[in-house]
């Protein structure tokens, strides 16, 4: 009895103890965050017009409260918040969603590939804290992460400790050897069983090339509260060794991927920007693709049968290939000679499609994050293109990260019921998209979970 209760007595210290150090399942990523941090007072938007996220069309004259995290009630009539809430007078001026970006990459942004190799994981957070408030404050609420260690960015921000968009992580992207994502040296070959590279101590990509290697990495990120997962599955433009046309994994080994997924109730995403690669990760059960612009015809017509989802992006100059050497070009300038086609198979097809933008390494291109809502106006007219950034993106959240969601509730819409992320513009934005482009100056109130987090009018 005195040896079972000293054992009880130290589980109860452990336990105690992993909580202090952040171990152990009270301490995942995906975790909710304390109850202070969902203290908001109410606020109440009045004489506003809505674009609700759904409709081409604004509504009139509207009033809307919003209490602790979530809109509250929307009328034309007036509405009393009661005592101490906030009133901000919208002057007739559009109340939106807060955009989504559902191809982000938060730790990779103002860290460059050698300053993160060379980095302790610590100091590149902080570079990927300080660019996440930076993304909020350009109007973005919510965005999901599509390779690199978030898991510890997402918990601060959720907490309350920093201030950022809502992340869905993806965690380590998990790649073949020579894949998109092995940043090795050749004079790091041959890989011995078991070692592991500087990018994957960090958490930025793992290397796996099996089945069973695959099914590893992939729990490894839902452990650490992956809401999906990524693998490369075809080459890359920023990839060392991988020519674009290259499929890397086999079936075996994405299916591997998704029934790990699938277990956990969520999905598989690949990386692939060719039809072969997207129909070897379709036959394996994959439910999103990412990137997909070198995709021909029968290709599109079976991810429209398929209902899967398409994550692709708006390339349509080579303004990314800053920094880049010859042959990166040649892949990026590839990439960007197929973006017309794709969206023209998606309006055909009517493929479900989300919008993201994949910036990389450049704090200059981040901040013109919202330029590609305008470069969609190639295919799209300007609702359309702000819609696909609000609703349908959180529509493709609902579907694909399914019992992993990290954020349930609406997403990308004004609605009773919604998570209330919101912002107030200085014009109209379904007549003038571009508006979004300069979002200090027209962005007059932006809203996250209900808190303000920049207020130009009450001021």
């Amino acid at each position: 009895m005195i040896l079972a209760g000293r054992s009880s007595v130290l589980a109860g210290a452990l336990a105690a103890l992993a909580m202090v150090l952040g171990a152990g399942p009270a301490a995942r990523a995906d975790q909710a965050p304390p109850a202070a941090a969902a203290d908001n007072a109410a606020t109440l938007f009045q004489n506003v017009r809505i674009f609700n996220g759904k409709s081409g069309v604004l509504l009139g004259p509207s009033n809307v409260l919003v209490s602790g995290k979530v809109i509250q009630k929307i009328s034309s009539s007036p509405i009393d918040a009661g005592p101490g809430a906030r009133v901000i007078d919208g002057g007739g001026r559009v109340l939106m969603p807060g955009l989504t970006d559902l191809h982000w990459h938060t730790m990779l942004i103002r860290a460059t590939p050698q300053v993160m190799l060379v980095s302790d994981v610590g100091y590149t957070t902080l570079l990927a804290g300080a660019e996440a408030e930076a993304t909020l404050m350009r109007g973005f609420t919510t965005v999901r992460d599509m390779g690199g260690p978030s898991f510890s960015l997402k918990r601060a921000i959720d907490e309350g400790v920093l201030v950022g968009p809502r992340i869905y992580p993806s965690g380590a992207m998990i790649s073949v050897t020579s894949g998109h994502g092995d940043f090795r040296t050749l004079p790091e070959l041959p890989r011995a069983m078991g070692e592991h590279s500087r990018i994957e101590v960090l958490g930025g990509a793992m290397i796996a090339d099996s089945p069973d290697e695959v099914r590893l990495r992939a729990r490894e990120q839902l452990m650490q509260g992956a809401s999906q997962v990524k693998l490369t599955a075809g080459g890359g433009v920023a990839s060392p060794f991988s020519p674009l046309d290259v499929s890397t994994f086999t079936e075996a080994e994405l299916r591997a991927a998704v029934e790990a997924a699938e277990n956990w109730g969520t999905v598989v995403c690949t990386h692939t920007y060719t039809s072969a690669s997207m129909q070897r990760a379709i036959a394996a059960g994959v439910r999103c693709i990412e990137h997909g612009h070198l995709m021909d015809e029968p290709t599109a017509r079976l991810i429209a049968e398929k209902g899967v989802w398409l994550s692709t992006q708006p390339f349509v100059d080579l303004s990314m290939a800053a920094g880049m050497g010859p042959s990166e070009q040649a892949k990026l300038a590839q990439v960007v000679s197929g973006t017309d086609n794709v969206y023209k198979l998606v309006r055909k097809y009517k493929i479900k499609t989300a919008f993201g933008t994949d910036i990389l390494f450049s704090p200059a291109l981040a901040a013109r994050q919202a330029q590609g809502l305008v470069d969609l106006t190639r295919w799209y007219t300007p609702a359309e293109a702000l819609i696909m950034a609000t609703s349908t993106n959180g529509q493709m959240l609902r579907e694909t990260t399914g019992l992993r969601n990290p954020y349930p509730g609406a997403i990308g819409v004004v609605e009773e019921g919604a998570f209330a992320d919101l912002l107030l513009v200085n014009g109209d934005p379904l007549q003038d998209i571009k508006l979004v482009t300069d979002p200090e100056r027209n962005f007059l109130v932006i809203m996250k979970d209900g808190k303000i987090y920049k207020d130009l009018v009450s001021n």
